[in-house]
């Protein structure tokens, strides 16, 4: 059967429960022909191309893993309506000529915080600063006194209170989901053990974020290329009289590639894992800075699915050996010749004047 939109899983779900194993398959790869398309032909064309082997099969993860998929994707939901929150707060302040991005690399942080709580209260800066700026603030008084030069209104005011309320909400419903994640991720506790061990991975719900998007399995995939390709990070293959037209990635992978870059990020900028950073460095040098982090992110990706694969825990020294240059082989006289040959090359004999 094909996918289309969310009207596929009720059938699915009926077909798995009666234990018959289903080919789930993108709309795209078993297209009808142009102007011969209803759904009787689509079905009749489709079971044609699956009985002649002609059918990608996609994957779909076991139920218990769908579960922990939709979860995480709605605590991801959650995450982006709290920076689109943060982004309306910061316009409140901006259209009132409050510029507190200028003076706080975190508008959101506990003295900025404090200060936009006065800022409701009175409507404008007619307060005491000092007391509510913390001692590691880099900008000075006399600054943020200059960039709190504005006056509320009573409309952006309540529109900020009102923000800031469901940020709260959103925050208590984050950390309430996010408990419940943890706890239903309990029985993958050696696999998300494993990928704490990979570089840029430090947090939990990390981990079970990228195992909730690639399965437990990695027989599913028969390659680290596979996987790679499914998740969006391998370059386009697209190329025609012996030019490159084009090297962009795919769509694909929308929750699982955000997170793989926030990883790649972190280690690009850390002494802990050279093996990763130095990589990142001599890729940017050439290719620039996001082509490098889309490659740090599949070289990551590459290594979990040797790691689920293999049940082993992260092993810098085997990226270190790849990394180092390969050693110069010394040919005979024999093999050099047959390696001329090999490249159709002529070797002419300067005394007798024949052709090896």
């Amino acid at each position: 059967m094909e996918s289309s939109g969310k009207y596929w899983i009720p059938v699915f779900n009926a077909l798995e429960k009666a234990d018959i194993n289903v080919c789930l398959t993108h709309p795209k790869y078993v297209k009808a022909i142009k102007g011969k398309k209803t759904d009787k032909k689509d079905a009749k064309w489709i079971s044609e191309l699956f009985k002649c082997d002609l059918v990608r099969s996609s994957f779909i993860p076991p139920p218990d893993i769908r579960q922990l998929r939709d979860l995480c994707r709605y605590y991801a939901k959650l995450t982006y309506m709290c920076s689109s929150e943060k982004n309306r707060a910061q316009n409140c302040l901006t259209v009132c000529n409050f510029k507190l991005d200028a003076v706080f690399s975190d508008v959101f942080g506990k003295s900025a915080s404090r200060i936009t709580e006065k800022l409701i209260e009175h409507g404008n800066a007619d307060f005491d600063v000092a007391p509510l700026v913390d001692g590691r603030c880099k900008a000075t008084i006399e600054e943020i006194k200059a960039a709190l030069d504005g006056e509320l209104t009573f409309e952006q005011s309540e529109r900020l209170k009102f923000i800031r309320q469901h940020m709260e909400q959103l925050n208590d419903l984050k950390s309430a989901l996010e408990n419940l994640i943890i706890c239903l991720a309990e029985k993958y506790q050696p696999q998300i053990t494993l990928l704490l061990t990979v570089p840029g991975i430090s947090e939990p719900l990390t981990a079970i974020r990228i195992l909730a998007e690639i399965g437990a399995d990695m027989s599913v995939f028969e390659t680290a290329k596979k996987l790679v390709s499914w998740a969006g990070l391998s370059p386009q293959n697209n190329e025609s009289a012996g030019k490159k037209k084009t090297t962009r990635i795919a769509r694909a992978g929308a929750y699982l590639k955000p997170l793989l870059v926030q990883c790649a990020l972190a280690v690009s900028s850390s002494d802990k894992h050279p093996e990763l950073k130095n990589k990142y460095q001599a890729l940017k040098k050439r290719r620039g800075g996001k082509k490098a982090t889309i490659a740090i992110a599949r070289k990551l990706l590459t290594a979990i699915w040797h790691m689920l694969s293999k049940n082993e825990a992260y092993n810098a020294v085997l990226y270190r050996n790849a990394d180092k240059p390969p050693v110069a082989r010394v040919l005979t006289a024999t093999q050099a010749v047959a390696f001329l040959r090999s490249k159709g090359f002529l070797i002419v004999d300067e005394e007798t004047s024949e052709v090896a």
